[in-house]
């Protein structure tokens, strides 16, 4: 029997969410799609904006998140996952939207991949991933 529930989607906590869209925008071509206001998790007041890769998507497979009245998170608390057919470019405009190179590219042979590792302006990790041939 196969199961009653299947993945759909993240949330990723930040603090900064309109600059934290605009990142995952100009960095990784994820578009608002949705957003969601005035509604509360456990009595905490939320903010929060659905991205997608799909401009028309109703919602986003990763949800950038907001307690508004918190201060920010630690990061650390999720790594995300990326493909690229361009890894060094896409490390180039990680850092020029302000983000950074938390470990540099390496080639896994046996993978038939490389990987590289990048925060965002807030420190939130993801891993990068380009195919070889």
């Amino acid at each position: 029997m196969p199961p009653d529930a299947s993945y759909s989607f993240s949330k990723l906590i930040v603090h900064d969410l309109e600059k934290m869209a605009a990142f995952y925008r100009d960095v990784y071509g994820l578009h608002a799609v949705n957003r969601v206001r005035g509604q509360n998790i456990g009595g905490e007041e939320i903010d929060e904006i659905m991205v997608s890769a799909d401009p028309n998507a109703e919602y986003g497979s990763l949800v950038l998140l907001k307690y508004l009245g918190r201060g920010p998170s630690p990061s650390g608390e999720l790594i995300l996952g990326f493909t690229t057919d361009d890894l060094p470019a896409l490390l180039e405009r990680v850092r020029a939207a302000g983000g950074g190179v938390h470990a540099p590219i390496k080639e896994i042979p046996e993978m038939k991949l490389r990987v590289a590792f990048a925060t965002d302006p807030e420190g939130h990790l993801a891993e990068l991933v380009q195919m070889l041939p």
